[in-house]
């Protein structure tokens, strides 16, 4: 096969960046576009067939726009990037990282990292209602989290109300330690840490003594009227469709409202249908309600995760592909024991 042979002009500190820590990210490229990637006086040499030069090529040009840019190159760039080049998408990465929605408390930019993020995040702004679902890792919770900041320090709302469903601590209950906050307060757990880390500890405990931010589990909604709020209901497959029903017809004026959820992660008693499932069947056609669903590709923690959830997606596919055999192969095994017993009489 001839060898085709192109040259990328990166400064040292970008190629610091785009490389990786002990060149990772190029042994990466190389492996998975199965071409030669060598620093050569400023030049960046990429040598192989002239189809996976041109897409080295112009994954890393986009990596190194991202370093331009202020970006820390991180490894699920890299993956992602080599995703999208699979799909001739070569300008997905530089489209992401132009949506910026907040900052840390520490000065890190918060932006959607995935296509799907991306849409998840314009779903928000566009929309009263929008449902997040998709598996661990995506960040449903978080990015809803950096929009309702966001609005809060904007003034668009006058709170934020953040919920979800304390179904494990049932009967069980009264067994913990503690009055009733610390006895639901683990399950509210990832709303604090997501809070702290981008508001800051100081700010969300000073908002939170004024009311003007809420963490309660969903019961405490009952009989209530949320006007002007931003409100995010987490783990809703853990919900009923009666809470569900419940939750929905809470929504004041003035108010948008974000629910996350794992279909697959349900912690339901057996035979008890989940309320996120019911909700997507019933308010799918209603104007202004969204739903957004994200998959493994948009997995933004470490890279194992994505090959487990994915490991998980086509494991319970085959699963479910079997069940739905099953009947007929069970109609065609009776059908011919019943043929061989009229043979055999």
């Amino acid at each position: 096969m001839e060898q085709f042979e192109e040259i990328i002009e990166m400064e040292a500190g970008h190629i610091l960046n785009v490389f990786g820590e002990y060149d990772k990210y190029v042994k990466k490229l190389e492996k998975y576009l199965s071409v030669t990637i060598v620093d050569r006086d400023g030049g960046v040499r990429i040598t192989g067939s002239r189809k996976h030069v041109e897409q080295t090529a112009a994954i890393l040009n986009q990596l190194l726009e991202l370093s331009k840019r202020g970006n820390q190159i991180q490894e699920q760039n890299v993956d992602y990037a080599i995703e999208m080049s699979m799909e001739s998408n070569n300008d997905a990465l530089l489209e992401i990282d132009g949506d910026l929605i907040c900052h840390t408390v520490s000065g890190k930019p918060i932006k959607p990292k995935t296509l799907g993020q991306k849409q998840y995040v314009d779903a928000i702004r566009r929309n009263m209602i929008v449902f997040g679902m998709g598996p661990a890792g995506t960040g449903k919770t978080y990015l809803a989290m950096a929009m309702a900041i966001t609005a809060f320090k904007n003034n668009e709302v006058e709170r934020i109300i953040l919920t979800r469903p304390a179904i494990e601590a049932g009967e069980k209950l009264g067994f913990l330690p503690g009055d009733l906050q610390s006895k639901v307060d683990p399950y509210l757990r990832p709303l604090y840490d997501a809070l702290y880390q981008i508001m800051g500890a100081e700010s969300f405990v000073k908002n939170m003594e004024k009311g003007l931010i809420e963490v309660a589990p969903l019961a405490y909604m009952r009989g209530r009227t949320l006007d002007n709020a931003y409100i995010i209901l987490d783990e809703a497959q853990n919900t009923t469709p009666a809470q569900m029903k419940m939750f929905l017809t809470r929504i004041g004026f003035g108010s948008k409202v974000i629910i996350t959820g794992d279909s697959s992660q349900k912690d339901l008693m057996p035979g008890v249908k989940s309320g996120l499932d019911v909700a997507e069947k019933v308010l799918q056609k209603i104007d202004d309600i969204a739903f957004c669903t994200l998959t493994s590709r948009d997995v933004v923690r470490h890279p194992l995760v994505q090959k487990i959830v994915k490991a998980y997606e086509t494991y319970e596919n085959r699963e479910l592909s079997r069940e739905r055999t099953k009947p007929q192969r069970e109609t065609k095994d009776n059908a011919r024991k019943k043929g061989k017993g009229r043979f055999a009489r």
